[in-house]
């Protein structure tokens, strides 16, 4: 038995090909192409044609925003798909996505073979209400659903169960700061396994900065725009997710890699910036943890930059964390601890392994498996 994971970022795909065997899933194939529009859907259609269609009887897709309705995983039906497509205001650069590549692998697949919705904000659905809440009228807040959903919840249960394998002596898992550094940016904090806080909120927007969103933003920003330049919603909504962040502040790139390379003094704030509001938010968590056992890094930033992590814990020793120089340089998208002896907080780098997280709990869910 064949399944399919399908894992469509904002700008990214990723595909994994996973084998039921024994007890276990065995990953058989995988994918990664990024820079993905709705022009590229023949790569769902290739990397099918590379097995034997017929074995596969399972697909599973990450969606971004399940709001307050779809808070754990299912299959999807057309209840599903239109409680998926409702959402689009909140997570404008996703769920799309996720309806196109749902419908394709359908029409690829056949009817008759289910498909699973594995949601990022069903891990924060016991958010505490001081952490999920804002203090906008009460009334409002429930009529329209407005409160902090988080984002990013495979990768960072993800990060986190790896953690768990990693520090078994750990009582209960300990207290966790997991960084997901990528095209989208989030931090949570994580005490025994359960989510206290996140950066993102009621849409993924909010938080870190990111490649090409704003993160946290004084809100009275949108309405001085809207009276100055005359800006509808429309076009508020593309400023503030595809034409802000690293991309915004540089007038460069929203890629990570260009600008760590760049001598463009609008570069070097974007990287600063980015990574002083990373800084910022580990100081927050510790707070609201009451210390850390660990510090996690993952996503294609967080795995493969040593400068980007460096500029976030340099000088945090007071705090208790002590970067490895060498140990940080040479982990570049692999598995390792990259604190010193003395560090009171472990820092590690974990690549992120959703498709397998995905795959388990999707498997779970029917009876004969």
């Amino acid at each position: 038995m064949l399944l399919l994971t399908i894992n469509a970022g904002s700008s990214s795909l990723r595909l994994s090909l996973f084998e039921q065997s024994g007890d276990g899933l065995v990953c058989m194939n995988e994918a990664y192409h990024d820079g993905v529009t709705e022009r590229d859907l023949s790569l769902l259609g290739d990397f099918i044609a590379s097995v034997d269609a017929v074995e596969i009887k399972l697909i599973v897709h990450r969606v971004v925003h399940g709001g307050a309705m779809l808070t754990t995983s299912c299959l999807i039906d057309d209840v599903i798909e239109e409680e998926i497509e409702r959402l689009t205001p909140l997570a404008p650069l996703h769920n799309p996505l996720a309806l196109v590549w749902i419908r394709l692998a359908r029409s690829l697949l056949g009817e008759q073979v289910p498909q699973v919705a594995i949601f990022d904000t069903a891990f924060y659905r016991s958010l505490p209400d001081v952490a999920g809440s804002y203090a906008l009228p009460r009334e409002l807040c429930r009529r329209h659903g407005i409160r902090r959903y988080g984002f990013h919840g495979i990768a960072h249960r993800a990060m986190w169960q790896r953690w768990r394998e990693l520090r078994p002596d750990v009582k209960g898992g300990g207290r966790v700061i997991s960084i997901q550094l990528g095209s989208g940016c989030s931090i949570t904090a994580i005490d025994r396994g359960t989510p206290v806080d996140t950066s993102m909120g009621f849409s993924p927007l909010e938080g870190l900065v990111m490649a090409t969103r704003c993160g946290d933003l004084d809100p009275s920003i949108i309405t001085y725009l809207q009276r100055q330049e005359g800006l509808d919603a429309e076009e508020i909504d593309l400023m503030l997710n595809k034409q802000s962040g690293l991309l915004g502040l540089s007038g460069e790139s929203g890629d990570m890699r260009v600008l760590l390379n760049s001598d463009n003094p609008d570069a070097r704030l974007a990287v600063g910036l980015y990574c002083y509001r990373v800084r910022k938010y580990i100081g927050a968590y510790l707070a609201v943890l009451g210390g850390a056992d660990a510090i996690v890094f993952g996503g294609g930033v967080g795995e493969n930059s040593a400068q980007v992590r460096m500029k976030i814990l340099q000088d945090m020793e007071w705090l208790g964390v002590e970067l490895a120089t060498d140990e940080n340089n040479n982990a570049v998208g692999v598995e390792a601890s990259i604190n010193t002896e003395n560090s009171r907080i472990e820092v590690w780098v974990i690549p992120v392994d959703e498709a397998s997280v995905m795959a388990r709990e999707a498997l779970a869910m029917l009876p004969n498996a």
